[in-house]
């Protein structure tokens, strides 16, 4: 049966045997008779929009059986509480339902842990993110990545994130430096996991800022594996890559037809601080760009291997630091001089080595 409605003017024989009433007239006079019914009767008016005469108030309800969060703005903005309510929705995680369900559980078996489902509470309402920053321009950033720095309770941080980057991450959240400096590291892999955990387990969400993407020679897979161990709930969010982007920045395209039909990205360090080198006899065509990563301080050895190999020295080699950054600054050289160009360098830098770096050349022709 369908709703009936009926349009008339307002008497008070129409709300006889009523208990809870709103008025929603904005009519002065019909709320002034309520005032004076509900003085002399037991009843509960809400006055739409004046606050100051309600017995109750709305609420902005989320449920997620069986947890319920109401939120209230005391009548100020209906707006306000729907805008706190949602908020309050995106906290909840996904499993909080499954929790709850083994909390009702063991409580009705008597069993109450305070302590342990207060800390598993926290864990899991939290979450840990590795999120790649790129070159160091905040513009350069992903969407994902600038709403994560900008909502996250504690940053960690590393000397390769800019200053630009860290210039995003708002005041009230808490900054943790790591180090992980070449040969200066404030705090170990092993540590840097462990304090990740430690922030984690006090129910903060925490983002670990990672410079280019997470993935592409660093330790981001180490400290997912080690939180996916620990069962928190992580989230990975690339990021742009010097090894790719680094050329760009300086013009240098790492493919065209003219000049290579293929690249290849290697680092000059390895585990134990062990040196790369397999890759050079790669530099034998110089239509195969190769892109090296942790390399300016190997620059010696790698070209102490080329001429070792018979490598053609006159290859054209570039190094380009702080791409992106506004300190950002390309040597142009060949294999022949590569680690007289290194030693001048700055870092974080990236070396190119190849036929591209001569489209240089074409460029400033035109």
């Amino acid at each position: 049966m369908g709703s009936i409605i009926v349009v008339k003017a307002f008497k008070l024989k129409d709300i006889e045997n009523t208990f809870i009433i709103i008025d929603a007239t904005g009519n002065q006079k019909v709320t002034d008779k309520l005032l004076k019914y509900k003085n002399k009767h037991a009843i509960l008016l809400n006055v739409v929009d004046v606050p100051e005469v309600c017995d109750f108030y709305f609420m902005a309800l989320t449920k997620n059986e069986p947890l319920q969060i109401a939120v209230s703005s005391s009548g100020a903005s209906p707006t306000v509480a729907k805008y706190v309510r949602d908020k309050c929705q995106e906290l909840i995680p996904e499993n909080m339902e499954t929790f709850l369900e083994e909390l009702q559980s063991k409580r009705n078996n008597g069993i109450i842990e305070v302590e342990e489902t207060l800390e598993v509470t926290r864990t899991i309402s939290s979450k840990a993110y590795l999120v790649g920053c790129g070159l160091g321009d905040p513009e350069l950033l992903t969407i994902r990545a600038y709403n994560i720095i900008k909502n996250v309770d504690v940053v960690l941080h590393d000397h390769l994130i800019s200053d630009e980057i860290m210039s995003i991450v708002p005041k009230n959240v808490k900054k943790i430096f790591v180090g992980k400096e070449k040969g200066f590291h404030t705090q170990s892999q092993e540590e840097i996991n462990r304090l990740i955990y430690k922030q984690i387990k006090k129910g903060h969400s925490v983002a670990r800022l990672k410079s280019g993407d997470p993935f592409i020679f660093g330790r981001g897979a180490e400290e997912l594996l080690y939180l996916t161990q620990k069962s928190i709930k992580t989230e990975v969010v690339p990021g742009i890559s010097s090894s790719v982007s680094g050329p760009l920045m300086a013009n240098i395209p790492i493919t065209t037809r003219d000049y290579s039909n293929a690249f290849t990205v290697v680092t000059a360090h390895l585990k134990g601080n062990a040196i790369n080198l397999e890759w050079v006899p790669m530099l034998k065509s110089g239509n195969h760009t190769v892109i090296v990563l942790m390399g300016l301080t190997k620059a010696k050895e790698i070209m102490e291997e080329a001429k070792a190999l018979n490598i053609n020295m006159s290859l054209p080699c570039a190094i380009i630091s702080n791409a992106s950054r506004k300190n950002q600054s390309v040597k142009i050289g060949t294999l022949a001089n590569l680690h007289t160009l290194a030693l001048s360098a700055k870092r974080p830098a990236i070396i190119v080595l190849g036929n591209v770096v001569n489209f240089l050349h074409e460029l400033e022709k035109n």
